[in-house]
């Protein structure tokens, strides 16, 4: 479980976000809201990539703030452009970036559970923006980490590459927590958050909470 309590964020003593009091619970969370809501820095307090400047975020009963390595092996995190997350050249290299040892065995398993083992070997400038995404996140699953945060991810996709990416999201065993402006993609979610000048101003289901926020926007 994750949980924000009276977390207030401040760049330049402005308040990005106001005394968030939020629990994490489902299994698939959508996060929506327009640009500059707060909605990207509400993810980045998940895995202490963000610190709060007052209140407390805990992940599993850890608080980023002095646990922070604690949460980031409990908490994978994934970027709206790929290239910003692959470090080396050859995929199996990346792959193996975040293990202690080079487990060939692992990685090989993890290729094929996706059906990307043929791409073990391939340089990473040679993928689609598709196969760079997935490779991302495989760099993030083979951690095993219990909750995935990923942040607009389909931004950059064609659309057959986004219904790939969202059904592989899907059918993922840890909790996700998805910042989207693509509303079709969170159809299947448990629940969705929208942000609005640093608050949530509507917690309900998809369907719910996208019409209230149509609504909100005209």
């Amino acid at each position: 479980m994750i949980d924000m309590e009276a977390v207030t964020v401040s760049f330049d003593g402005r308040e990005v976000l106001k005394h968030l009091n939020v629990h994490l619970l489902e299994k698939r969370i959508g996060v929506i809201g327009n640009n500059g809501s707060g909605k990207s820095t509400f993810v980045r307090l998940l895995n202490g990539l963000q610190l709060p400047s007052s209140g407390r975020v805990k992940v599993g009963g850890y608080d980023t703030k002095y646990e922070g390595k604690r949460v980031r092996k409990q908490v994978g995190f994934v970027f709206q452009n790929p290239d910003n997350q692959i470090v080396y050249p050859i995929v199996e290299e990346d792959l193996a970036f975040g293990l202690q040892n080079y487990d060939h065995e692992k990685i090989r398993k993890t290729l094929k559970k996706f059906g990307l083992e043929h791409l073990k070997e391939r340089l990473i400038h040679q993928l689609s923006g598709g196969e760079k995404q997935m490779i991302a996140l495989l760099g993030v699953l083979i951690m095993e980490p219990q909750h995935i945060v990923f942040d607009e991810p389909t931004t950059l996709l064609d659309l057959r590459n986004r219904r790939m990416l969202m059904e592989t999201i899907l059918e993922l065993e840890q909790q996700v927590i998805l910042v989207t402006h693509q509303f079709d993609v969170l159809e299947k979610f448990d629940r969705v958050l929208c942000f609005h000048e640093g608050r949530i101003v509507i917690d309900d289901t998809p369907q719910k909470a996208i019409a209230e926020y149509q609504r909100m926007c005209e």
